[in-house]
Order: C-alpha cells, then structure tokens, then sequence
C-alpha cells in the first residue's frame, strides 16, 4: 500500500476508511492531495478484502475544497490545468471517476464541507453527516460557475430551483436542512459517524453480492441519462447473465439452507471446488 502524507488509509475487512489529513487547513485539496485520494481510491476498489469505502476528514471539517494557494494560482494562469488528458475516455471534473468505481463509496461527512469538498460528497453514492456538519457550494462567491458536475448532481437531489439558490446565493445550510432537502441521506451524532458508515458497508457485505452491488451502481447512473425502454432492455441483459450465475445459486442455497450467504468479492480468485 502507498505511503500517504494528506490522507490516511486503513482496511479492514469490508471496509478502506480514507480520511483526509490535512485538519490546519480544513482538509482542503492540493493537486498532492487528489493524487492520493485517487490512488486510495484505486487501491481500494481492487482490493478483494475491501465491499464499500467510507472517505471522511481528519478534525473540524470534511473538506474546505481547493487549497487557497493552489486557487490563487489556478486564476492567474493563462491556461487552468485540466484534471483529464485530452485523449481520455474518463470524464472531465474531480471525483467523477468515482461513479464508475465498481464498489459503495460513502461520504461520512463530519464537518465544513464547501466547494470541491462538496463535489467529494455529491460524487460519493450515500451521503451520511454529522449533526456538527455545514454545507455551502461557494463557487459563485469566488467568481467561479458551478463546475465539477454540480449541475447535474444538485438538481437530481435537490431539485431544480433548491439547486439555483444553492449555488447562487452559497448560503450556509446545516446538516438537518440537507437532509431534508435531500442533499444528504442521513444525519446522526458526531461520535456515531464513522460507526454509522462502516456499519452500512458491514450490512452490505453480509447481505448482497459485491458484483451485484458493482452492476446496479453502473445501471442507476448509467439510466440518469437514458429512457425508459432503454433501462428496461440493458436491465435485462445484465439481469439474465446474474440469474443463471454462481451468486444466484449462493442466494438459492442459502436461503433453502437457512443460511447467511456467502458471496465471492469482487478480485477474488473463483472457487476451484
């Protein structure tokens, strides 16, 4: 596993917990600072010990979003930096690789979470936050759009009109006013946070297949952009090449057994027997 300065990494069978590292400057992001959470990342998606990947933060924020120095350079060049080569099939945006990462990634948000912070958490698959948590989108207040999918991500949770006054106004919401406006999907005690997430991976592991798990987040995004007859016929085609493979006898077996199932994970060498 790599060494890591602004981030720490731990496994532990089901879950990578990565926290950002860097509590002095409200876990803001330097270009050093997504190259590791994106090596994190890899490294745990091919990690057959690994189900789900909670990320959270180190101290009183999630994320506070670009480093001001790195911000401040950014706006003064000629030409900003793009996050993807122009020959590359991956999508344009930080986090955006994680919608394509074949595992759960949870956000496990415990603090200030603004600008690409924000990003980090809508790029995430669940959203559970602290009750200490504060949300803002900032972009605008900084002269900039809202970039980095955040207008496709918002109004899919929020709304179209939420969605407007999020990013223009970059008001200040707390935890209790995102989850009921649909931005985070749980809110629980600040010492319950990290139980709360891993748990969820835990519960997951012992009750779903991981290839499962992987298809049906590849579906739910992939039918964010598609009709209703295309969903129905690659639902099929990806349902009948489940229903006579080795995790549906598993669940068959198990359930006449009496049984909890036991699923093969995803990188994990098949069963000789």
């Amino acid at each position: 596993m790599s060494t890591y300065t602004d981030i720490e990494m731990t496994v532990e069978d089901p879950v990578a917990l990565i926290r950002l590292n860097r509590p002095e400057k409200l876990n803001a992001f330097t270009y050093h600072t997504l190259s590791e959470i994106r090596d994190a990342i890899d490294s745990a998606a091919a990690d057959p010990r690994v189900v789900g990947i909670v990320i959270t933060g180190n101290g009183r924020a999630f994320s506070a979003g670009l480093d001001a120095q790195v911000l401040s350079e950014v706006t003064r060049a000629e030409r900003p930096p793009s996050n993807t080569p122009e020959d590359s099939d991956e999508l344009p945006g930080i986090f955006s690789y994680l919608t394509r990462v074949p595992k759960p990634v949870i956000a496990a948000i415990n603090g200030v979470t603004a600008g690409g912070g924000l990003i980090l958490a809508l790029m995430s698959d669940l959203r559970i936050a602290s009750s200490d948590a504060i949300f803002t989108t900032v972009f605008l207040k900084r002269g900039l759009i809202a970039e980095h999918g955040s207008t496709w991500l918002l109004p899919r949770l929020v709304g179209p009109s939420r969605a407007l006054d999020l990013l223009w106004m970059s008001d200040r919401i707390d935890a209790d006013d995102a989850r009921e406006m649909g931005l985070v999907d749980r809110v629980v005690a600040p010492v319950a946070l990290i139980d709360e997430a891993t748990g969820y991976v835990r519960r997951l592991a012992a009750t779903a297949p991981p290839e499962a798990v992987a298809a049906t987040k590849r579906l739910v995004y992939d039918h964010l952009g598609t009709d209703l007859r295309t969903a129905l016929k690659e639902a099929e085609v990806v349902q009948n090449r489940f229903v006579t493979g080795p995790d549906a006898a598993e669940g068959a077996r198990a359930f006449l057994e009496k049984r909890p199932p036991v699923f093969r994970r995803i990188g994990e060498a098949p069963d000789p027997g």
